[in-house]
């Protein structure tokens, strides 16, 4: 090939690259594109983070704080600040409510650390209105620290156990397990950018490295490749389609919770792994279990993970004709009624007796199922 039929071929080529490129810009910037070709995939939450910056800049929530680790945590020492109709407050490390955590454990107590997504958070609930806090009132001499952040995926809690719920020296670390977050656990940019993890040889990396400041994240933006980003939405939405991605969350959530076990139990804590019904499976009044909720289990039993079974807790209610809350987050009534399903299953498992004694990371716990 001469030199002036290469040179006509690449200016053919970067014509080309800059058309799709250009068109795929022009079709990106409309809302109502975004939205219909819109995948649970990076490319997807990253450009409808994006297009809020015009609006609202930085972080999802007045609420946040960025964190280099886990993308964004709950700001520490706020006061009274207006949220979903009701008002948050955290103390002086971020944890929800005004009071103060010493790290070191009192005498006496029994320390519960709650780990969760919004729901545990309690989005659109008081303080004093999320299961957390109820669950500390209905436990004599406990102190029950809830560590719930909106939007998180287990690897995100896992990494918040291990930087500072451990520090707190908690007899029990209960996890308020949703499906919907296993699905997290494979992004790496959701309400922001995230950490990611992936199972490789058997063995669980990051793969990830410092989540660096919205204003960086936004600063790069400009030069990425709505092309790209394109051709990433539809490989996403073919992978999902095939059963490949959800073959991959299963496995990896796997990995995830196993590593919640394993940093639990060397740190001396019980892993106590609680279901939390929602929307369509809050009000039912037959005693099966739905497939997500048999999933769980398995898994659990397989693990030897203490597992609480809280539905009935609704169940009961409901049966008395209780009007339970289906849409959206749960409400005042269901975050009572989840702290008293915990609190039964905890006691009726005898997980309130102690702490576990420290084992090797890595091993293996049979527990009360």
């Amino acid at each position: 090939m001469t030199l002036r039929r290469f040179l006509a071929w690449s200016l053919y080529a970067l014509a080309v690259a800059l058309t799709f490129e250009g068109v795929a810009r022009l079709a990106l910037s409309s809302p109502r594109m975004r939205e219909g070709l819109f995948t649970n995939d990076d490319a997807s939450w990253r450009l409808q983070w994006a297009a809020r910056q015009a609006e609202q800049k930085g972080l999802n929530y007045v609420l946040d704080d960025w964190s280099p680790s886990r993308g964004w945590t709950l700001k520490p020492n706020l006061r009274d600040v207006p949220f979903r109709g009701k008002v948050v407050n955290s103390n002086s490390k971020g944890i929800r409510g005004v009071a103060e955590f010493a790290y070191e454990k009192p005498p006496g107590v029994t320390r519960i650390v709650v780990l969760g997504d919004s729901f545990t958070f309690g989005e659109e609930v008081g303080d004093d209105d999320t299961y957390s806090h109820h669950l500390q009132n209905l436990i004599p001499n406990s102190e029950v620290l809830n560590l719930g952040i909106h939007g998180y995926g287990h690897d995100q809690m896992l990494l918040y156990l291990q930087e500072e719920g451990l520090k707190y020296r908690p007899d029990i670390v209960l996890l308020g397990f949703m499906p919907d977050d296993m699905e997290r656990n494979v992004l790496s940019f959701r309400d922001y950018a995230k950490p990611h993890f992936a199972v490789k040889d058997g063995r669980m990396e990051l793969t990830t490295g410092p989540i660096p400041r919205p204003e960086e994240t936004l600063a790069a933006e400009k030069w990425r490749s709505r092309f790209l980003d394109l051709l990433t939405m539809a490989r996403s939405r073919y992978e999902w389609r095939s059963g490949r991605t959800s073959a991959t969350t299963k496995e990896l959530t796997a990995a995830i919770l196993d590593a919640m076990k394993a940093a639990s139990e060397t740190a001396g804590a019980r892993a106590v792994f609680a279901y939390l019904p929602v929307y369509g499976e809050i009000p039912r009044t037959d005693e099966g279990m739905t497939a997500r909720e048999r999933a769980f289990f398995s898994y659990c039993k397989d693990r030897g993970i203490a597992s609480l079974y809280i539905q009935p807790a609704f169940r009961a209610k409901a049966r008395r004709g209780v009007k339970f809350k289906t849409t959206g987050h749960w409400g005042p009534l269901e975050h009572e009624t989840a702290a008293e399903g915990l609190k039964d299953e905890l006691v009726a498992k005898g997980l309130l007796r102690g702490p576990a004694p420290a084992i090797a990371s890595g091993s293996s716990a049979s527990s009360s199922q």
